[in-house]
């Protein structure tokens, strides 16, 4: 499993923006996300292939986390591992990489 730097950052800004309106809140988001992530690994084909891989020359698919309005997490597996690309909101726009 690799999280490459921008899902990194993605991730961070994203618990820094939770963590300044609900403390709690985000360290349970990040948990929850962080177990999704690590779950990839073990079958990294069983989510769909996100729209947005049409802009990439490999499989980018896309793992949903979340109840509500849910996290799109977006990851291929490059030469054997699963690398997380990218981590936004759902009420974001798409992925524009």
């Amino acid at each position: 499993m690799i999280i490459t730097p921008n899902a990194a950052d993605d991730l961070t800004a994203s618990w820094n923006y939770l963590r300044d309106r609900n403390p709690m809140a985000a360290d349970e988001w990040l948990a929850g996300i962080r177990d999704t992530i690590l779950a990839l690994g073990a079958m990294p084909d069983a989510h769909p292939i996100a729209p947005e891989s049409r802009d990439f020359e490999l499989a980018v698919r896309r793992a949903l986390y979340g109840k509500a309005t849910r996290w799109r997490i977006y990851y291929a597996l490059i030469d054997g591992a699963v690398q997380v690309l990218h981590v936004r909101h759902g009420r974001r726009s798409d992925w524009q990489p």
